[in-house]
């Protein structure tokens, strides 16, 4: 049978070429692209014939060895592990292949990690993202105490993480500086369960200073938000996903996270709701306006792939067809910014542009905060700042000198 590409295929992988042809279809490759991914299969084929290997003989270092020689000799392109992952991937969905080698920790800071990254995840139930940062926070910490001799946790002192937060608030912004101390605290507080410290050490980690509620919320103005999703071509399917995440960040208030979680069975389209994935793992209704779902049904209905590789909503527009990823949602709204002539912009502007928008058109802050989903009214007080109409009520009038 003639390879439906045109590639020319020989050696041990020649067997599957026309399966893993089918399943790049299936997963809304192009002909361009697949040809691509075809011609690095032939191209390990020949080379795992000329080193006298088969499909078992695949090995992550054997892998490696492919890349390297395919870089020696020229090539530019496709010639790093991630390019090799669709083929990798049917390999051993397959079982031919061997498995991926796992990350087995090897230093004594990552199998500390390791543990520290389950506890977050099973006993405190954090989101991933927020475990991934923790982590990532302390690890410095953790390389700091690192010696031919382990870590030697078991002799820290206050002095010493004390010491390191001073040293590091240095070269941090505010915002960074607070995350790290949040982060730390809970490493000390996770070594204090583990039986590591004998006596708990958070009260050692010292505060960053900052003034709670000192900001002011930088909303959009409503002739700001009609330029960012005019800015959407909704005649192309990028336009019309990327029009539905605008107007679902602008309307609903969601983070970023929520909207890249959005699945098709949180939407109940006969009651006009839709269940949110918040922080902590909490689930929450809203309400669906008009205008989201409108925004939302035509991207589904012309927009969304067939072969999209999950129930997430909104997908990546090149194949594979995966869930967006919330740095894929924020760099949405950065390019749509850029578009509209708006400068620099973030997902969260448009979470605060939702809730002026909200008591520009009378809601009290409660109602705001049960649309945020904040879990405390303090957290939404924030917002009172730009509730103009309410602060004059309160203003005084200067006060006039008689002349």
């Amino acid at each position: 049978m003639a390879d439906p590409l045109r590639v020319r295929m020989c050696g041990p992988l020649e067997p599957y070429s026309h399966g893993f042809a089918a399943e790049l279809s299936r997963q809304g490759y192009t002909r361009v692209s697949a040809a691509f991914q075809l011609q690095l299969m032939a191209h390990l084929s020949h080379w795992l014939a000329k080193e006298g290997l088969d499909c078992r003989g695949l090995t992550p270092a054997m892998v490696e060895a492919f890349l390297t020689r395919r870089r020696t000799i020229g090539y530019t392109n496709y010639c790093s592990p991630k390019a090799l992952g669709p083929l990798l991937r049917y390999l051993r969905g397959l079982d031919v292949t061997p498995p991926p080698s796992p990350d087995v920790p090897q230093t004594p800071v990552e199998v500390l990690l390791k543990g520290y990254w389950r506890y977050l995840t099973v006993e405190r139930g954090l989101t991933t993202s927020t475990v991934r940062a923790y982590v990532d926070m302390v690890r410095p910490f953790l390389i700091g105490r690192a010696s031919t001799d382990g870590l030697g946790l078991e002799h820290l002192t206050t002095g010493d993480v004390t010491a390191f937060v001073l040293a590091e608030c240095s070269r941090r912004s505010r915002c960074s500086a607070k995350l790290m101390v949040t982060a730390l605290r809970s490493l000390l507080g996770y070594l204090h369960v583990r039986g590591v410290l004998e006596k708990s050490l958070q009260a050692a980690v010292p505060s960053v200073a900052g003034w709670r509620l000192s900001g002011l919320p930088r909303a959009l103005e409503t002739e700001q938000v009609r330029r960012l999703l005019h800015s959407c071509d909704r005649r192309t399917m990028v336009g019309r996903r990327d029009f539905a995440i605008l107007t679902v960040l602008a309307r609903l208030g969601l983070r970023a996270g929520e909207a890249a979680g959005l699945e098709l069975d949180d939407i109940d389209w006969r009651a006009g709701e839709v269940v949110i994935h918040g922080k902590g793992n909490r689930q929450e209704g809203l309400p669906l306006p008009t205008d989201v779902g409108e925004a939302v049904a035509a991207y589904l209905r012309r927009g969304r792939s067939h072969s999209a590789q999950g129930r997430e909503v909104f997908l990546r527009v090149r194949a594979p067809h995966r869930r967006l990823t919330s740095s894929g949602v924020t760099q949405i709204v950065a390019a749509a910014g850029r578009r509209a002539g708006l400068g620099k912009l973030g997902a969260h502007r448009l979470r605060h542009t939702a809730a002026t928008e909200l008591l520009r058109a009378g809601a009290p802050l409660v109602e705001v905060g049960q649309v945020l989903r904040h879990r405390g009214l303090l957290t939404t007080a924030i917002y009172a700042k730009v509730d103009r109409e309410s602060l004059r009520i309160l203003a005084r009038t200067w006060p006039v000198c008689a002349s």
